[in-house]
């Protein structure tokens, strides 16, 4: 699949914004046609990427939520047990049970065999189990998954494959090794001033940066739930709606933890008192 070069001016005609090093890397992940790892905190926008890359390219966007306690029948495909049935019912003659129509195709085994150009995403890989990550190991080296009844089934060229992470447990080498690999933590000030700027009406980019500097504050407190990306724009566009100044106002849509809130609002009578000496 020939794809052109990703450039920021592409990104950001999409609403995404990102460094030139994450850009680098998507170009890389294309050209060497391997799977790219994205690994950050929830909320920096690593699905966003994939769902831009999936509009920005025109590629069909299949995705894979991973989950506890995912298997090969959610993940890869299962057999049709009643249609089964209903062939053996009718008496059947020299009838293969294990033939493709009698086959559900579940996100992986839909990517792999898709004749269209598309972005398979593998969203929040390290919310499964390490069995569930070796039965990626075969798919994402081989282009192919095997099923007992059916045989080994090869995938088309035809994608682009990025993985997620949240870094809720470690993943293993052998995963990292067969993927391009990407860490994605928040934005700089710069970036988020242009998110908001792209997301709020109305928005000066002074009051933007302003915004998105108190953010970053926010972030570098030592929070149980650090604000996403999603949560500051909606913070911003809810005050900006009601030309609200106040650093205070509307907590309960940045700050989803009830200490987290006493903490910052400890930290600004800090500042504001050394402020004031």
């Amino acid at each position: 699949m020939k794809i052109n070069e990703i450039t920021t001016d592409n990104l950001e005609s999409e609403g995404y914004f990102a460094t030139q090093d994450l850009i680098d890397v998507v170009n890389a992940a294309i050209f060497l046609d391997k799977p790219l790892l994205v690994e950050g905190p929830a909320g920096t926008g690593k699905t966003f990427l994939a769902k831009t890359l999936s509009s920005l390219l025109n590629l069909d966007l299949i995705r894979l939520q991973c989950h506890e306690g995912i298997d090969e029948d959610k993940a890869v495909y299962e057999w049709n047990y009643k249609k089964q049935l209903l062939s053996i019912q009718s008496n059947e003659k020299n009838e293969n049970l294990f033939d493709d129509k009698y086959l559900i195709k579940r996100p992986i085994l839909k990517a792999l065999t898709s004749k269209e150009n598309s972005l398979f995403l593998i969203d929040e890989i390290d919310r499964s189990d390490e069995e569930f990550e070796a039965l990626l190991l075969e798919i994402l080296a081989e282009n192919q998954v095997t099923i007992p009844e059916f045989g080994t089934i090869s995938g088309n060229e035809n994608r682009i494959t990025i993985l997620t992470s949240n870094s809720t447990r470690e993943l293993s080498d052998a995963l990292r090794r067969r993927c391009i690999y990407y860490y994605l933590d928040f934005p700089s000030i710069e970036i988020e001033t242009k998110v908001l700027m792209n997301n709020v009406e109305n928005l000066d980019k002074d009051v933007a940066k302003k915004y998105a500097s108190l953010i970053s504050f926010i972030r570098s407190i030592n929070l149980n739930k650090i604000p996403s990306l999603i949560e500051s724009v909606e913070w911003v566009k809810y005050n900006n709606s009601k030309n609200e100044e106040s650093v205070r106002t509307n907590l309960g849509i940045l700050l989803k933890d009830k200490s987290d809130q006493k903490k910052y609002i400890e930290r600004l009578e800090e500042s504001n008192e050394l402020n004031e000496e």
